[in-house]
């Protein structure tokens, strides 16, 4: 068998920036472990998988894969699906409808921007003890910590973010998924995404973490539409808006290359 691969640099407007994801697009679906182990040979943070769908409410269904296992919501690969789609495969509307186990994500371009709209997940305040993660996080100063999907927690600034230099080693034992945040200087709000225990130790820009930062940061600042900036190595940018039980998330992509997988 055959398969087409495309890799797609989202959330950047420059090459060998944003989150790279590899994008393979079905005809129908394959088996979970062959999806797994595709992702894994990729070795990129997800590998995406999409098929045309038969429902009336959805174009295409969607799954995204790390190296070591199967995800909910992925921002970047959708993000890069809909550019492949938009551009590579002559989809011709200006709205694409992907069903997922988060649901229906609605995805639309305006010029050289993606707009996805996806869940909003408000993080609350918690009571466990965090202090093994902050310890893990290099003892970082922390103004409060919250939790929806991923466990959120505030810095009292962007150096703190930037300059934070986890013990990854550390954190795979904890066994969470951690977004680190602050108010930016130049834009609304920044933040970091770790993820060693699937295994991604810092993911470039994260889409699925940005459903629980928009409505964090909206509530903060008293604002709907944010400017974000994730600061990861490659770096990242996004678009956001805040409408109540549902966020729009914004970017721009860079097609890297595409290739041919061939599976006797």
């Amino acid at each position: 068998m055959k398969y087409a691969l495309y890799q797609v640099d989202a959330f950047t407007d420059r090459l060998f920036g944003g989150n790279p994801a590899a994008v393979i697009p079905l005809s129908q679906w394959i088996d979970d472990s062959l999806m797994q182990q595709l992702a894994m040979e990729n070795n990129l943070s997800e590998t995406v998988f999409f098929v045309a769908s038969g429902r009336p409410d959805a174009d295409y269904e969607i799954r995204w894969f790390t190296p070591v296992l199967e995800i909910n919501l992925c921002g970047h690969a959708t993000l890069a699906s809909a550019f492949i789609l938009f551009n590579k495969l002559g989809y011709s509307k200006e709205s694409i409808r992907f069903s997922c186990k988060s649901g229906i994500l609605t995805v639309t371009r305006k010029n050289d921007i993606i707009k996805m709209d996806f869940p909003s997940w408000k993080p609350e305040p918690v009571t466990q003890d965090y202090s093994g993660l902050i310890t893990a996080l290099g003892n970082v100063s922390v103004k409060g910590v919250y939790k929806h999907r991923d466990v959120l927690i505030e810095l009292a600034d962007e150096e703190s973010v930037r300059n934070c230099e986890p013990d990854f080693t550390m954190l795979k034992k904890i066994g969470e998924k951690v977004i680190i945040t602050s108010k930016g200087n130049e834009v609304d709000f920044v933040s970091r995404f770790f993820a060693p225990i699937a295994g991604i130790d810092e993911d470039p820009v994260t889409g699925s973490a940005h459903s629980q930062l928009i409505p964090f940061w909206s509530e903060k600042s008293g604002k709907t539409t944010l400017h974000a900036k994730q600061l990861s190595q490659r770096g990242g940018e996004l678009w956001c808006e805040y409408l109540g039980d549902r966020v729009m998330m914004g970017g721009k992509c860079v097609f890297y290359m595409k290739g041919e997988i061939e599976l006797s």
